[in-house]
């Protein structure tokens, strides 16, 4: 759901195994990517995986950390799926706990990178649970950063929202709201999902 709109280039922020990039990179073929991560493992993942895929002309790796990354001029799209937890037990692997745990790269300092990576026009879209989520959209509206899509992720019918896709951006304008659902009833992904992710995944018809 990530829409870089005109934009030519792209950050991609704590890039893993460098899937985002990648997905970027397929769906806008003349979207330059930067993938940048901390751990030193995953910069080596999203390298290997990027240098083997078609796309090795769009994106770049590198190793860095966000909080001290500079790389003028500013970016008109960042893409983060950022640590999902800020409290509870983190998990007893190393590497794991980076990714999903807010030790290395607290919300807060997500949201002072993205104010200060952003251009005026630039927008940020990252992905979170709703409990998460909502604390970063405040955090991120004392930063001049405003809510300008808000997409309820449930898993079936049944079930309450467990992630929210959002939107950030400097700019101030009509609030984009939508609700997708994953599984219908009978467990079957839905219409909507499929559409939105066949590209990626080759068990959709």
């Amino acid at each position: 759901m990530a829409d870089p709109n005109q934009a030519q280039k792209s950050l991609d922020i704590g890039t893993g195994t460098g899937l985002l990039a990648l997905m970027l990179a397929q769906r806008f073929a003349n979207l330059a990517v930067t993938a940048v991560d901390y751990d030193v493992s995953a910069f080596h993942c999203a390298y290997h995986n990027v240098t083997r895929s078609r796309f090795v002309d769009q994106i770049q790796v590198q190793h860095t950390d966000i909080n001290t990354y500079h790389s003028p001029p500013l970016w008109p799209h960042i893409v983060c799926n950022p640590p999902y937890f800020t409290s509870g037990v983190s998990s007893k692997n190393k590497q794991r706990a980076v990714a999903r745990h807010t030790d290395t790269l607290s919300h807060a300092d997500l949201v002072h990178c993205l104010a200060r990576l952003l251009t005026p026009t630039g927008c940020a879209d990252l992905i979170l649970p709703i409990k998460e989520a909502e604390a970063l959209i405040e955090q991120a509206a004392e930063y001049g950063l405003y809510l300008r899509r808000h997409v309820l992720v449930t898993p079936s019918p049944n079930k309450s929202p467990s992630r929210l896709l959002f939107t950030l951006s400097p700019t101030t304008g009509t609030l984009r709201s939508d609700t997708i659902t994953v599984r219908d009833e009978h467990g079957d992904y839905t219409q909507a999902f499929a559409a939105l992710t066949r590209a990626f995944y080759l068990k959709l018809p």
